[in-house]
């Protein structure tokens, strides 16, 4: 199983990383009915925090955001969704080879995908450190210009033949 087949199965919803129950059908090599039914069996298993079932406003942003076709692409029933610990769990409830095997490969690519993120942060946090430390030194440089450009003036005393009156 390849991961970025995986990873690009995983999205974003309600601020966490999920895997669609349909997607998990298909890796798993059920129908989606199977797994659904499956998790509802053993729903005590599966807290808010595990899985949910994605609203009617979801299913419309997904539709708009081209991740699924249209609305009847579900016939009816609003899909769950899975974070990685109720992915986690599904290999509990599918007590198969290939769900074992799909299991570890989603793991491996949820594990990536945080790798990725904090990596991505991390190079952030850099970045800005750079762009402040720059900016301080343009700063310097840029006041350093300008004072040789325009040196402050100092009052001077007048050189040359000094008359006794003054």
């Amino acid at each position: 199983m390849d991961l970025a087949v995986i990873q690009s199965k995983v999205f974003t919803l309600r601020g966490q990383k999920v895997i669609f129950d349909f997607d998990l059908a298909a890796l798993y090599e059920v129908e989606t009915r199977v797994l659904k039914q499956a998790v509802r069996r053993n729903i005590d298993r599966f807290p808010n925090d595990f899985m949910f079932q994605i609203t009617e406003n979801e299913i419309e942003y997904l539709v708009s955001q081209i991740v699924i076709p249209s609305k009847s692409y579900f016939g009816g029933a609003a899909p769950f969704a899975f974070t990685e610990q109720g992915v986690a769990m599904l290999s509990s409830v599918l007590k198969s080879k290939k769900a074992l095997q799909v299991n570890i490969t989603i793991m491996r690519a949820f594990v990536m995908l945080r790798q990725y993120y904090m990596d991505s942060k991390e190079l952030k946090t850099r970045i800005e450190t750079l762009e402040n430390e720059m900016d301080m030194k343009f700063y310097d440089i840029h006041q350093t210009l300008n004072l040789l450009i325009d040196p402050p003036q100092k009052e001077r005393k007048q050189i040359g033949f000094k008359n006794d009156e003054n």
